[in-house]
């Protein structure tokens, strides 16, 4: 199975203190920033439980997403990448976790921000590729479980796969450790030079 469409989310710790609509002047600020990378914003706050504030890229689209009701940081690849799948998971993970820490450093957010470093949801935006099934969880597990040992530090684990075919293939990933953002960026160096050359094709 040759892994695209891979998105990653991140949990925010304690969400109350922050609004969505804050995330439309900031990623609108990021866009300005931008060569390019960024070009557009979509307001999705108006929708209980829905995808938020969306930031466009060619790349990725990456968003302040409120599904289920539970906030967080999603990053949806967008373009191909190559490399094997263990370096695909490798590099959507270290992006959405680069993201993370862009977002609770963010200066208009006073440190009202925090994402949680023990919980991680992996999904994969192709039902025709990866389908809700038995047969694409035994695919990624074995290099799911290998980004896990690393990123945790050989911590205990726990993969959470719900079946119903109606939803996306996705995989919760969670750790009874608790783990700061920065400490799971360091912990990627574990992988060594086998993220080098990883990327969009």
């Amino acid at each position: 199975m040759d892994l695209q469409k891979i998105s990653v989310k991140f949990f925010v710790a304690s969400p109350d203190g922050v609004r969505l609509a804050e995330f439309i002047d900031i990623f609108n600020s990021w866009i300005q920033g931008s060569d390019g990378d960024y070009y557009d914003v979509a307001d999705y706050s108006h929708m209980e439980a829905g995808p938020g504030i969306l930031l466009i890229s060619h790349e990725a689209h990456i968003s302040m997403d409120n599904a289920d009701n539970r906030l967080g940081l999603l990053y949806n690849q967008r373009q191909p990448l190559s490399g094997s799948n263990a370096e695909k998971l490798y590099f959507v993970f270290r992006a959405a976790l680069e993201l993370c820490l862009r977002i609770e450093n963010e200066a208009a957010l006073g440190g009202r921000i925090k994402f949680r470093g023990d919980e991680a949801l992996l999904l994969i935006n192709d039902r025709l590729l990866a389908p809700n099934t038995e047969e694409t969880l035994r695919a990624v597990k074995p290099e799911l479980e290998g980004l896990a040992k690393i990123l945790y530090e050989g911590a205990d684990f726990a993969l959470h796969h719900n079946p119903d075919p109606r939803q996306r293939f996705g995989v919760f990933m969670k750790t009874p450790r608790i783990f700061e953002l920065d400490r799971l960026l360091e912990n990627f160096g574990g992988f060594g030079g086998r993220l080098e050359g990883v990327g969009a094709t």
